[in-house]
């Protein structure tokens, strides 16, 4: 299947909105987000944030799928941190390669950075396609406030 990998812009909003209802209502995220959290989202994404930044997978006008990354630093590892903060794919999609290749994407963009990411460990298919390529869990949980 031929697809690009572009920037989310303001005419995908409605679609990316729909599609992250979706994700954060499934077993795969933690927390269910709202409406409100995710036009935020996709307006620091379209906007000149700094921190966040996402993309769309497209075929012929078809949006297949979406990705959000948030940038920071590591200290730990001395170099930029890119988070993979969202990462989904329709349904009808998945298994065509299109996660492995976003993640290909990424790691030319940012060849000096580490990459980090969270998954639920009953998502097991991710976990499979993040193993792929080439990630591996990390040996301590991490806290919020």
């Amino acid at each position: 299947m031929e697809y690009i990998i572009r920037e989310i812009a303001q005419k995908d909003k409605a679609e990316v909105i729909s599609m992250m209802t979706k994700f954060y209502a499934s077993p795969c995220v933690a927390t269910n987000g709202s409406h409100e959290i995710f036009s935020a989202d996709l307006d620091a994404c379209i906007s000149d944030n700094p921190y966040l930044e996402g993309y769309v997978f497209e075929s012929e006008n078809d949006i297949l799928g979406y990705a959000m990354l948030a940038k920071s630093f590591s200290t730990e590892y001395g170099k930029p941190c890119i988070w993979v903060e969202d990462l989904y794919i329709k349904e009808a999609f998945r298994g065509l390669g299109i996660g492995s290749r976003f993640f290909g994407f990424i790691e030319e963009k940012y060849k000096h950075a580490i990459f980090r990411l969270e998954v639920e460990e009953e998502n097991t298919r991710a976990i499979n396609v993040y193993k792929k390529a080439g990630y591996d869990f990390m040996p301590y949980k991490e806290m919020k406030k």
